[in-house]
């Protein structure tokens, strides 16, 4: 059944062509051929062949050829003289020809142009294997997902983003992120916004960790943006200083002028500090523009509550270490109570080198239970053999060993063992 499908859809095809091709050669070629010797049979006039729909019908009662001559002279007519080969053909042959002579010539180009009007095959056609295995189907795109990777094939903008480093696996996880990005052009919303960033300072091999961390901005409206930036700009932040804010803040940009004067109008007035300590302390930490200041506030209340630093003691160990804002409070005081309590380090000596607070309390712990071990814990700036707590926390082991508890690594390594 097949293949009786495939030739019966190539011999229409060569009828379309094949009909407007030879409707006016096949007159003056019978004639042109009236007084020669005839070798060859020649089916009937295209313009006699059935419809499309009668093809088969067709094929078994009217496809056969019809005799115009032998290798013999054409036979004559009644009257003796020799018969024309027209008046072999049927009558309706004879007419068929004549309407045909009235059409206009063919050239090659108009021939080509017919290819057009060829009409197409059904898709309910069958195929053979051969021709089965051969087609080439796109995948489907899901309609529904649970990760962006199955996407990428299907979308350029996805594409584009993997390409400047965008991670997918992250951004799929914050929420409503990946439909965004599924809605966006990558010419049309994306390009405008990548170019604003690079205008802001953003490196270009920053973008990708940029976009994974924060793909909202990619939403953003560009004029509001360029608002928030000329607001920095407004209060006296340079552009090196708003490049780093930015790049160290993702978040920023998509906070409205209004949110981000409040916020640096908190800092100001809940700390005490003056519009350069502000500007400072946010450009080196500037997640407290973006984050909740609900912890900052309990963090300033356990500093001045529990662990008793007076207002200007406070304003000082922020404005040295700005993350202490941010710290878990439960570390806060364990780290404070240890260096107070057991430690004996009083409060100015802990407003001086703050750092302490950022350290992790089991260092501060091993290292000084080792020079208590030595006879060298020793913290007091007027006593000798004076240790400060910056080198306590700060210098590498082989350092601290060599220089503060005058021991070799391996001691050190050795103590450590036995608590």
């Amino acid at each position: 059944m097949w293949k009786m499908a495939l030739w019966a859809r190539q011999v229409s095809r060569w009828w379309c062509l094949l009909k407007r091709a030879h409707a006016t050669e096949l007159p003056q070629r019978l004639r042109s051929h009236s007084n020669t010797t005839w070798t060859c049979h020649v089916f009937c006039p295209l313009a006699l062949l059935p419809s499309r729909n009668d093809f088969f019908l067709w094929k078994l009662q009217t496809y056969r050829p019809l005799s115009v001559g032998s290798c013999s002279q054409p036979t004559s007519s009644k009257d003796g003289s020799p018969a024309s080969p027209e008046s072999n053909l049927p009558s309706q042959v004879n007419q068929k020809q004549q309407k045909a002579e009235t059409l206009p010539d063919l050239n090659a180009k108009i021939l080509y142009e017919d290819w057009d009007d060829i009409p197409p095959s059904s898709a309910l056609e069958e195929i053979s294997e051969e021709e089965a295995v051969q087609i080439i189907a796109e995948p489907l795109l899901p309609l529904q997902s649970s990760t962006l990777q199955d996407y990428v094939d299907h979308s350029e903008t996805l594409a584009k983003l993997v390409h400047l480093g965008v991670d997918l696996s992250q951004v799929e996880k914050r929420q409503k992120a990946g439909q965004l990005l599924l809605t966006l052009d990558f010419e049309k919303d994306i390009k405008k916004i990548l170019l604003f960033l690079k205008n802001v300072g953003v490196e270009d091999n920053q973008l990708g960790s940029f976009l994974t961390k924060n793909p909202y901005i990619l939403g953003e409206d560009l004029e509001a943006l360029e608002t928030r930036v000329a607001y920095l700009k407004s209060k006296k932040f340079g552009k090196a200083e708003i490049a780093q804010m930015v790049s160290r803040a993702p978040y920023l940009l998509l906070f409205s002028v209004e949110r981000l004067d409040n916020r640096l109008g908190f800092f100001k007035n809940e700390l005490g500090l003056n519009v350069r300590k502000t500007k400072d302390l946010v450009i080196r930490l500037p997640r407290l523009l973006t984050g909740k200041l609900e912890p900052v506030k309990e963090n300033i209340q356990v500093c001045q509550i529990e662990l008793g630093f007076q207002h200007n003691e406070i304003q000082h160990i922020v404005f040295k270490t700005p993350k202490i804002l941010t710290a878990s409070k439960k570390r806060l005081r364990q780290t404070f109570d240890y260096l107070h309590n057991v430690m004996g380090i009083p409060h100015d000596m802990l407003t001086r080198f703050p750092q302490v607070f950022n350290s992790k309390l089991l260092r501060i712990k091993e290292r000084h239970l080792f020079l208590r071990f030595l006879g060298r814990a020793q913290y007091d700036p007027a006593q000798p053999s004076y240790v400060s707590l910056d080198q306590l926390v700060s210098l590498p082991d082989e350092v601290f060993c060599a220089e503060i508890a005058k021991a070799s690594i391996q001691d050190f390594e050795k103590f450590l063992k036995t608590l």
